[in-house]
C-alpha cells in the first residue's frame, strides 16, 4: 500500500489534470453510436493528392526519421505559402520547425520560452488544450474574458491583467470555440500590449482558412514590430482534414528557433515522414480556389447547423470562423453543462462538449459546443435530430 510518505506518488500537477471532456464525450458518443459533434475530428473527405502522394511516399521508403524541423520541401513549401497567403517573409531554413500537430509545436515553443510561475494571458473562452498545455509546464493561465455575444476584447480588462510575472499572450484566430476572428484593429490593441510591456505572442492560427462573411484573416507577426516576439503556430490538420497525421508547423524568429527546435526533437522526434510528403503535395498542387472553397462549403454547414440549433430553442453564438458553434442550451435540463450534454445526447444522439471546457471555474454551464466539420449526411441527420429534440 502507497503511504503518505512514499516516494511513489503522482506529480504536483497530476491533481490539476483531468480528461478532456471533448475526449470524454468522443468516448461516449462512440458508445452509443450517436453524431460525434464533440470533438473537432474534420470528418470530411481529403484531398486526393495528399493522400496518394503520402501512399507512395511509404513505398518509396520514405519512412525514416526526418531532420527535427521537417523535411526541406515541406519547409519551403510552407514558406511560400506564408508569403504568399499571410503577407510574412520566413526563412525555410532557419524559421520554421515542423511539428507534430500544432499542439505540439505550442507545447515546444513552450517549454523553449516559459519558465514555471510565468504567467500567460488567454482570453475566454479559451481551448483547454491551451490552458492544460501551460499547466502542463507549471505556467499560470491567466483569464481575460471576452465580451458575448460577440466576443469583443476588451482592451482595459487585458491591460488589467498584465503583472510583472506577465511573459506572454495566447491568441488564437480565428477561434476554438467561439469562431471569433479578431479584427485588425484588435490584433493591433493586442500588439501594442504585447510591445508595451516586452511580451511574447503565440499566436495559433490553425484554423486560417475558415473565414465567413469576407472577414480577412490577420497575422500577427506581420504587425509593426510584432516578428521578432511573434510565435506563428498553425498546420494543415484541418485544412486537409488530416487531424490524425498531426503534421503542423510553427514559424519564429531565427533567434528562437534553435531551442524550440531541440525541445521539438526531445519530445516528438520528428511528424511523421511519408505525411510530411502528402502534405507538399497539397501545398504545391492544389489550385488557389481549394482554399476559397473552404469559406464557402463551411460557412454554408455554419448556417445549416446554426438554424437547426435556433430552431430546437438554443440560441447560437454565430460563428465568424472555424467550424464550431457555442449554443446557449438553458432548456436542456441538466444542473451543470457536462449533465445537460449527456442527457441530450442520450435523448438525439448528437453529441456536444460542455462549455465549461473553455471558461474558467464557474463560466460556460449553460453553453455546449458543436463542430460542424462534418460530412453532408451526418451533419443533415445531426441538424434533423437536434429540431425534433
Amino acid at each position: 500500500m502507497t503511504t503518505a510518505t512514499s516516494q511513489r506518488r503522482l506529480s504536483q500537477i497530476a491533481p490539476l489534470m483531468i480528461q478532456s471532456e471533448i475526449r470524454a464525450m468522443s468516448v461516449e458518443c462512440e458508445r452509443v453510436g450517436g453524431i460525434n459533434m464533440a470533438q473537432g475530428v474534420c470528418d470530411t473527405d481529403m484531398p486526393g493528392i495528399v493522400a496518394d502522394t503520402a501512399i507512395q511516399a511509404i513505398r518509396d521508403g520514405r519512412n525514416t526519421y526526418t531532420r527535427q524541423d521537417g523535411i526541406a520541401p515541406l519547409r519551403q513549401a510552407i514558406a511560400k505559402k506564408m508569403a504568399s497567403y499571410n503577407g510574412l517573409q520566413v526563412d525555410p531554413d532557419t524559421e520554421i520547425i515542423v511539428s507534430t500537430g500544432a499542439t505540439g509545436a505550442l507545447y515546444a515553443a513552450g517549454l523553449a520560452l516559459l519558465n514555471p510561475g510565468d504567467e500567460v494571458i488567454l482570453f475566454e473562452p479559451y481551448y483547454g488544450y491551451h490552458s492544460n498545455t501551460l499547466l502542463s509546464m507549471r505556467a499560470v493561465p491567466v483569464i481575460v474574458t471576452l465580451t458575448a455575444p460577440d466576443w469583443k476584447l476588451d482592451v482595459d480588462a487585458l491591460r488589467a491583467a498584465i503583472t510583472p510575472k506577465t511573459r506572454a499572450i495566447i491568441v488564437n484566430s480565428p477561434s476554438n470555440p467561439s469562431g471569433k476572428v479578431y479584427s485588425l484593429e484588435e490584433m493591433q490593441a493586442i500588439a501594442d500590449v504585447a510591445l508595451e510591456f516586452d511580451l511574447f505572442v503565440f499566436s495559433d492560427e490553425i484554423y486560417e482558412y475558415f473565414l465567413f462573411d469576407n472577414r480577412r484573416h490577420v497575422t500577427m507577426a506581420t504587425l509593426p514590430g510584432m516578428a521578432e516576439r511573434t510565435i506563428t503556430i498553425s498546420g494543415l490538420s484541418k485544412t486537409f482534414s488530416i487531424t490524425g497525421w498531426r503534421v503542423g508547423y510553427l514559424t519564429a524568429s531565427s533567434q528562437w528557433i534553435p531551442t524550440i527546435g531541440y525541445f521539438n526533437d526531445l519530445v516528438y522526434v520528428c511528424s511523421p515522414g511519408p505525411l510530411q510528403y502528402g502534405v507538399v503535395s497539397g501545398l504545391v498542387d492544389l489550385p488557389e480556389n481549394f482554399y476559397a472553397s473552404l469559406s464557402t462549403e463551411y460557412q454554408q454547414k455554419r448556417d445549416q447547423i446554426c438554424a437547426a440549433l435556433t430552431d430546437a430553442g438554443m440560441t447560437p453564438s454565430i460563428p465568424q470562423g472555424a467550424y464550431y458553434v457555442l449554443a446557449d442550451v438553458s432548456r436542456v435540463p441538466g444542473k451543470t453543462a457536462s449533465e445537460k450534454a449527456r442527457k441530450l445526447l442520450a435523448a438525439t444522439g448528437v453529441a456536444a462538449v460542455a462549455g465549461t471546457a473553455f471558461f474558467a471555474k464557474g463560466g460556460g454551464e449553460n453553453l455546449l459546443r458543436f463542430c460542424f466539420g462534418k460530412k453532408p449526411d451526418a451533419l443533415d441527420q445531426a441538424c434533423e435530430a437536434l429540431r425534433r429534440y
